[in-house]
């Protein structure tokens, strides 16, 4: 037990930096998003808590955010300030929206998690109108290394799962090769690299 103890005194400095990183990256990504979203319909999956749709909702025309889990949902209706901005819990492999609904459709950090990541991509395919965007930011690393692993220890507290089998530029192929153009891209520094993809649908 002491030796638990001892792992955070040691560590709490760093866990205040790593907090700290990421919140500049999220920061970024916000920054990212909101040209992209301005006056739009926009739909986001595996919405968590809402952080990324309450940080965007003011450039966005309308958010419909949805997560699987009707915990996270709650959570997320509790503080939501806006009438533009509409939570709830939706499967996102069956999807209650018809064909070709919004103008831009954000998952974060859930393609890397889901069994079937392809089957949730062609689904959000369908409800995405042509010329429409899909935001995609997804952590990625790869290797194992110590200081990966002490990360990851960290991420893991923080409340992320972590499955990801993706570094940066694997993952930005495995969009492509399932029906996407990547038209932007960014990787942005945190406790793991957080890799921003702005992708339209490849023409069949």
């Amino acid at each position: 037990m002491r030796d638990h103890e001892n792992f955070w005194d040691k560590n709490a400095g760093r866990y205040d930096r790593f907090m700290r990183k990421d919140r500049a990256a999220y920061d970024e990504m916000y920054a990212l998003i909101r040209p992209v979203v301005k006056a739009k319909t926009v739909l986001e999956l595996a919405t968590g808590t809402g952080l990324i749709a309450k940080h965007i909702v003011n450039a966005a025309a309308h958010i419909e955010a949805t997560d699987a889990s009707a915990e996270m949902i709650l959570e997320a209706k509790r503080d939501n300030q806006s009438a533009k901005l509409h939570f709830s819990v939706q499967d996102m492999f069956r999807l209650p929206y018809a064909d070709k609904s919004f103008d831009v459709v954000i998952v974060s950090n859930a393609l890397h998690i889901v069994p079937q990541p392809k089957k949730a991509l062609d689904e959000i395919r369908r409800v995405l109108k042509d010329g429409g965007v899909l935001i995609a930011p997804t952590f990625t690393h790869a290797g194992n290394s110590f200081s990966g692993k002490v990360k990851a220890f960290f991420m893991k507290l923080a409340g992320f799962p972590l499955h990801s089998k993706w570094a940066s530029e694997e993952y930005l192929c495995f969009l492509r090769q399932n029906g996407w153009t990547v038209r932007k891209s960014a990787v942005l520094k945190a406790s793991f690299p957080l890799t921003y993809a702005e992708c339209e649908k490849t023409e069949v």
